[in-house]
């Protein structure tokens, strides 16, 4: 059977575009594959086009709308997930509008498909005190609660996104002074965290007890499970979890679902709190832009009460009426 122009062009963009040319990170090319995956179900399930017939003659703006309808309304996906979808797609017809010139007009109007606005979801973190709970509650007497221990102090420590963690080489490790952590992050660009005392130590006794050398096996993953290979997102959410559930009863401000985000954002408030400028804070967290580090601005509501209260205007006056006495003000409230 004769490959479709859809399917050559569709190769091309996985196979030599999105690594070679965008140099774009081994998660964001698995996003948009799932992206397509679930395109071609779409096709195959709903439109009865299956993915050996899929061709850029069948495919236009309608096509691609009622796709974005389906992962809502049958899959049940968020909003911001739709839009993540529909990035991927625009990706794609981006790049088919420079290689098949007679589908430019098609391709425009797809590109033209508006991302739909949603309530941006409130900054959750953890406070000073509930962080410090968190991080003493593994075991210190058992290995893995060890492991777990340096882990979460990693991962709050240097603010990383999870991916990060889970690619760290013992090779990204400086514990001599100024110890640091390398992390790879979107973009395979690459930053360097400064680490506190604690999680030095922490990270020396660990790798001691497991016998991490990074002069012999530089590139072993720092976090690994029993198979010896570095451990995967759902294995490092599965130990935050975990722990969740334990201090959650004695911390109720601890959700019982905690995520490795939710410890990236503890750690960039903290810091604001602290006094640390934003922009020092956006280059820990690895942000391009300070618009999306201006976040925890908006979000901190305890700096800004201190404010409030700094401010000491004694406008309202300190005797204030006994509206419970004000007969008019009742009539007409009880009229009302």
């Amino acid at each position: 059977m004769k490959p479709t122009d859809f399917a050559k062009h569709l190769t091309v963009f996985f196979g030599e575009h999105l690594p070679g040319v965008r140099n774009l990170s081994e998660n964001t090319v698995f996003s948009y594959r799932d992206t397509f995956k679930l395109f071609l179900t779409f096709c195959s399930e709903n439109c009865g086009i299956k993915p050996e017939k899929l061709a850029f003659k069948v495919i236009d703006e309608k096509l691609i709308l009622r796709f974005l309808d389906w992962i809502q309304s049958e899959r049940n996906c968020s909003i911001s997930t739709r839009n993540q979808r529909l990035a991927a797609i625009h990706a794609f017809f981006r790049y088919v509008q420079t290689r098949v010139p007679e589908y430019l007009l098609k391709c425009q109007e797809i590109l033209q498909i508006p991302f739909k606005k949603h309530q941006k979801p409130i900054v959750r973190h953890l406070i000073p005190e509930e962080t410090k709970v968190l991080l003493a509650s593994p075991n210190a007497k058992t290995k893995s609660g060890r492991r777990d221990m340096t882990l979460l102090s990693v991962l709050y420590d240097t603010g990383s996104r999870v991916q990060e963690l889970c690619d760290l080489r013992l090779r990204d490790i400086r514990l001599e002074h100024p110890a640091v952590v390398k992390l790879t992050g979107k973009g395979n660009k690459i930053r360097t965290v400064p680490i506190l005392e604690n999680t030095i130590e922490l990270l020396k006794s660990y790798m001691a007890e497991n016998r991490l050398s990074q002069s012999e096996n530089p590139d072993a993953p720092l976090f690994f499970n029993q198979r010896r290979t570095k451990l995967s997102r759902g294995g490092v959410n599965h130990i935050l979890q975990k722990y969740a559930e334990i201090v959650s009863k004695q911390c109720p401000g601890i959700p019982e679902t905690l995520t490795a985000h939710v410890m990236r954002h503890s750690k960039a408030m903290h810091l604001y709190q602290s006094g640390v400028n934003l922009v020092y804070i956006r280059d820990i967290l690895g942000h391009v832009d300070i618009a999306t580090t201006d976040i925890y601005a908006r979000a901190d509501t305890e700096s800004k009460r201190k404010a409030l209260e700094s401010v000491n205007w004694n406008i309202t006056p300190n005797d204030l009426p006994e509206w419970n006495r004000d007969a008019d003000l009742l009539t007409f409230l009880n009229n009302l």
